[in-house]
């Protein structure tokens, strides 16, 4: 009986240690704000191995989006303003394990900003 008591024990030691140090998910709050001043077509996010978008942002609208990142790239924006002409802009490079928030600001002539608050910083 006394080795039935401590193989339990043991197995519930194991699965409290396996429970305590399990996997660590990170994500990073985007939010999107559409600052020019007018609408915008076609909006795409693109960060490491993916991305995300909108067909269009109304000015002063903002977009949420959460993710993860798997390698390590810069954050790149691409939209078309009314008047046909597409903006891009490259910001700051993400590396997995980073977590936290990233406003990225679009403004008047096709200028963007990035805001990150991410945890390790980038």
């Amino acid at each position: 009986m006394k080795q039935h008591l401590r193989i339990l024990s043991a197995a519930l030691a194991c699965f409290l240690l396996l429970l305590a140090s399990g996997c660590k998910s990170y994500w990073i709050d985007a939010t999107v704000e559409n600052q020019t001043g007018q609408a915008i077509r076609e909006l795409e996010v693109a960060y490491p191995t993916a991305s995300f978008g909108s067909n269009g942002l109304a000015p002063g609208a903002t977009m949420h989006y959460r993710f993860q990142i798997r390698g390590q790239g810069p954050v790149k924006v691409e939209y078309t303003a009314p008047d046909g002409k597409t903006a891009r802009a490259q910001g700051l490079t993400l590396a997995e394990h980073q977590q936290g928030r990233l406003t990225i600001r679009l403004l008047p002539q096709g200028k963007v900003e990035f805001l990150p608050n991410l945890q390790p910083a980038s």
